[in-house]
Parts: structure tokens; sequence; C-alpha cells
């Protein structure tokens, strides 16, 4: 027998985000008895049973939508028709049970992964603000007494040259990732790669003065061209909320991070678009 609790210890383990379907309830006739669970992992297994058939076809390729969205939901299933529909906000499956049944998608895992480059003061104090909110933090320098003096606050705490790292690594999509390194040259370089390996982070950006990413954007724009997708990029980072000590700066940078997460991103101040011509 399968312990579903187990599994899912063990795909959080592994690093895995998993959505645990759970039948919330049940009228009438069908197989989907309540507190019947399915794990479906981000690897793309699954785990347990919720009864078969129709809805549980349905159930794991809807739990492999909600994986990349990141959501949890409950939704009502009529288990009397030949075809899938949504039809008055109950979905009708091709099963002959007669009954209805509602299922919970419950997603397990962090709002999302933040790659911090540059474990200094303000990258380590992002990492601080960030777990708590529940956030995946994981911060990559080049500099092991650097690494070395972290505290537990990120996730993981990586030795690697930056630009090496992103070369090594599947980042994932929709990923938030915030650029600190101890060099203007290093900071270049990792932004640069983002852009070389066409990412698609939902965010990122530099930690600099207006000066510093005017520089940076004339350069991104006479080796890609004018027409480059910048929509993603923030820089300065942050919420021009005041204060320059280096958890006030990753106060800001969470604050701007929480934004986007939460779609408001039109409360954002960032100059991509300065040296557009």
């Amino acid at each position: 027998m399968i312990d579903i609790y187990e599994k899912l210890a063990e795909l959080k383990k592994d690093g895995q985000d998993a959505v645990i379907i759970t039948v919330t309830n049940k009228e009438g006739m069908g197989p989907c008895d309540v507190g019947k669970k399915l794990i479906v992992g981000s690897n793309g297994k699954f785990f347990g049973t919720i009864g078969g058939g129709s809805i549980e076809h349905y159930a794991i390729e809807k739990a492999k939508k909600l994986l990349i969205e990141r959501k949890s939901l409950s939704e009502n299933y009529v288990l009397n028709d030949k075809t899938i529909e949504v039809n008055k906000g109950d979905i009708k499956l091709n099963m002959a049970c007669g009954g209805s049944t509602t299922l919970f998608y419950e997603f397990i895992g962090p709002k999302q992964y933040v790659y911090i480059f540059g474990g200094g003061h303000c990258g380590a104090a992002l990492a601080r603000v960030l777990k708590p909110l529940g956030f995946y933090t994981i911060i990559i320098d080049n500099r092991k007494e650097i690494i070395d003096g972290l505290d537990d606050s990120a996730n993981e705490k990586v030795c690697d040259d930056f630009v090496d790292y992103l070369s090594k690594k599947t980042l994932r999509d929709n990923c938030y990732i915030v650029v600190a390194t101890p060099s203007h040259i290093s900071d270049y370089d990792v932004l640069d790669k983002i852009l070389e390996l066409k990412l698609k982070p939902k965010y990122f950006g530099m930690l600099c003065s207006k000066k510093k990413i005017a520089d940076y954007l004339n350069k991104v724009h006479e080796k890609y061209g004018n027409d480059i997708d910048l929509s993603n990029f923030y820089s300065p980072i942050g919420l021009p909320i005041g204060g320059d000590s280096p958890e006030e700066v990753a106060i800001s940078i969470a604050s701007e991070i929480l934004s986007i997460y939460y779609d408001k991103a039109d409360i954002n101040y960032h100059m991509r678009d300065l040296t557009k011509k």
C-alpha cells in the first residue's frame, strides 16, 4: 500500500513540487470515495488513486497545469456525460456513474524559486526576508569564504562561478533572479548569460545605480538590438521605499518581488527602456 505522506516527503526532499488531489465530496454513484488522495509530482510521476477512469485521467492533467501555475483550487465533476465540458460551474466527464464528485487540488511547494547571485550583505539579507515569506532561495557566490559564512536563511548555498552555474543548471521558468555580485563585470556577465540562454524568468534585475544600469542597457541594445525583450527586467531593483542599509534594501527588493507575484507590477519603477531609440 502506498503511503501518500511518505511519497510527499520524498518529493519535497528531492526538491519536487507536488499537487495533492483529495476527494472532498461525493453524491450518488461513482468511484471516488471521500478522503481518497492522489499525488502528482513535478517530475511527472503520480501516486495513489481517486478511483480511476476518466475523472482520474482528467485530474492528473489538471494537476500538471496547476503545477505550472503554482495554484490550488476546488472543482466539481458530474459523472454522466459523454464529453468533458464545463456547464454552470460543473465539469461533465465521460463516466456513466450518474453521481457527482468534488476534488480539491492542493499545490505543495514554495511560492517560487529565487536565485540570488551574490551572497554579500544585501544578498544574504534578501534571503533572510524571502524565506519566511514562502519563497525558496538559492544563493550563488564564487567566494568560498562568503558561502561558508552564510547562516541557514537561504535554502541552498552554492559556491560556483556565476556564469558557470547558469550554464550547468536548468533554472525554472517563471523564477526570480536577483543579481548582486561584488563586481560590475560579473553583474553584466550574469545578465548577458540570461539573455544568451533565452531563460524565461518572471523577474530578473540588478542591484545598481542609475548610471550603471544605463551603461548596461546601452551594451544590451548594441549587442541584441532594440527589439530585445526586457519586459521582465527590473533595475534599479526594489521599490523606492527609502533606506540604504542591507536590511532596508532587502525589504525593498522583497516588496517588488511580492508585487510581481501578486500581479501588482504597475507600482514598480524601473529603467529598462532608458536607452531605446
